[in-house]
C-alpha cells in the first residue's frame, strides 16, 4: 500500500503516520518507567478482565469505496459489537495515582446499512416493505497502551492502540413485511464487490488494511476491590482502505466507542 505522509516511524515491521509519532514515544517512555515502578511496588501491580459493548462505524472522505451507496456515519446508526479481553496495571508513581495499563481485547467491529423499500410490489403480494440490513463485522485484536490518571477512584486514559485485522464477515437479513402484519426474515452470508469493483466472498478481507493505529481516550470509576466501568473512544489513524499500489490513499478509518466493566485482581 503506498501512503503519502510528511514522516514515518517504524515500530515492529509495519510504518506510524506522523500523528502517532508522540503516542508512540509515550508509550515506550511508559513501559520504561512501569518496569522500574513494578520492581519498586510488586504489590501495587495488578492483572484483571475485561468485557462489554462496542459501538463502531467508520467514517472519511471515500468511506463509499467499501461500503457502497446508502451508509450513514451518523452515531445513531453505529453498529453495534462487543469486546473482551485482559488487562495489566503498572503504578507509576507510589500513591497509584499514575499508573500504566496495557491490555489485550478481541473487538468486534464493523459498519451496517439499512435500506427500506416501500413501493412498486407486484399487483396481489400483500407486501407492504422490505428491509434490508447488511452488516461486515471485522474482528480485531486490539492492544491499547494507555497511560492512566486515578483520581478517587474516577480515572482517566489515554494512549495509542495497535490493532491486527484477522477476520471479515458479510451479512445480510432481508425481512419482507405483508399487509396483514406477518413477516419473513431470511438471513444470508452474502458476497460484495470491494473498491476496484471485482465481486469478493463474504470472508474476503485482503480489500482492508490489516494493521491499525488508534488513539484512544476514556474515562470511568473503580471502586477499592478492582471492580470498574468505563467509557472509552478509539479513532483510526490509518485508512482501512487497502489501496495497495495507489499513489494517493482514499480516507476510511475506524471509529468505536466501548463501554466496558473490568476486575483487576489484587496480587497481595
Amino acid at each position: 500500500m503506498a501512503v503519502l505522509v510528511s514522516e514515518v516511524v517504524f515500530v515492529g515491521t509495519f510504518p506510524i503516520p506522523y500523528p502517532m509519532k508522540k503516542f508512540a514515544a509515550l508509550t515506550v517512555a511508559l513501559a520504561a518507567a512501569g518496569s522500574v515502578a513494578h520492581a519498586q511496588d510488586a504489590g501495587g501491580f495488578r492483572i484483571g478482565v475485561k468485557a462489554g459493548a462496542t459501538y463502531s462505524n467508520i467514517s472519511g472522505d471515500n468511506v463509499g469505496q467499501i461500503t457502497g451507496p446508502n451508509y450513514s456515519t451518523d452515531l445513531a446508526d453505529y453498529k453495534l459489537g462487543y469486546n473482551a479481553g485482559v488487562s495489566l496495571t503498572i503504578p507509576l508513581s507510589s500513591d497509584g495515582f499514575f499508573s500504566f495499563s496495557p491490555e489485550l481485547l478481541y473487538n468486534r467491529k464493523g459498519y451496517e446499512i439499512q435500506t427500506e423499500q416501500n413501493s412498486g410490489f407486484a399487483a396481489g403480494s400483500n407486501i407492504s416493505k422490505i428491509e434490508v440490513e447488511q452488516k461486515r463485522v471485522l474482528h480485531y485484536v486490539d492492544v491499547p497502551l494507555l497511560a492512566k490518571i486515578n483520581a478517587g477512584g474516577l480515572f482517566f486514559e489515554l494512549g495509542p492502540q495497535v490493532s491486527y485485522l484477522f477476520g471479515s464477515k458479510n451479512k445480510q437479513q432481508t425481512t419482507t413485511k405483508y399487509t396483514n402484519g406477518q413477516k419473513d426474515k431470511v438471513d444470508a452470508n452474502s458476497g460484495f464487490q470491494d473498491y476496484t469493483g471485482i465481486s469478493r466472498d463474504e470472508a474476503y478481507k485482503s480489500d482492508l488494511s490489516q494493521f491499525d493505529i488508534s488513539g484512544v481516550a476514556g474515562l470511568g470509576y473503580m471502586t477499592d476491590g478492582g471492580l470498574s466501568l468505563g467509557l472509552r473512544y478509539a479513532r483510526g489513524f490509518n485508512s482501512l482502505i487497502d489501496t495497495k499500489d495507489q499513489d494517493n490513499e482514499p480516507k476510511a478509518f475506524n471509529n468505536a466507542f466501548t463501554l466496558q466493566v473490568g476486575y483487576l485482581i489484587p496480587t497481595k
